[in-house]
């Protein structure tokens, strides 16, 4: 078995969720784009997050019903950042781009700082810096 990921996603508007994770400053794979998806890479291993119109990815579920985000939420994308700064850049550039916050930046038992917000398909995204030398000893 080979060790890639990958995660598949629904989108409304594949133009304006490219420009809202563009703006994000995440990093567009290139490699494989095309008119009905967006590929985009998360983080240092390059995890691959790749955006499909409703109707194509509603054919890869074998047509069952594609979660409604307005209402519901299947999973909560996790992103590490390297400093609290950049939990709120990223904050920043989130709302900026057209997202939501769901939480405010801010720290959680004195040694994670993050944030959580809502992209414009609904899918929700929490960033999350570790201070691991405070993390409490089990």
């Amino acid at each position: 078995m080979q060790n890639d990921l990958w995660l598949n996603l629904a989108s409304k508007d594949l133009k304006k969720a490219k420009e809202f994770f563009t703006k994000l400053g995440f990093a567009m794979n290139d490699h494989h784009a095309a008119s009905h998806m967006v590929s985009m890479f998360i983080g240092s291993n390059k995890v691959v997050v790749n955006l499909f119109d409703e109707k194509l990815f509603q054919g890869f579920i074998g047509g069952q019903a594609i979660t409604n985000t307005l209402n519901s939420n299947e999973v909560l994308f996790s992103i590490g950042a390297s400093s609290p700064a950049e939990v709120d850049d990223l904050a920043h550039k989130a709302v900026e781009a057209g997202g939501v916050l769901y939480g405010k930046p801010g720290y959680k038992d004195g040694w994670m700082y993050g944030c959580g917000f809502i992209d414009l398909d609904g899918h929700r995204w929490n960033i999350l810096y570790m201070d691991l030398n405070k993390m409490p000893k089990a």
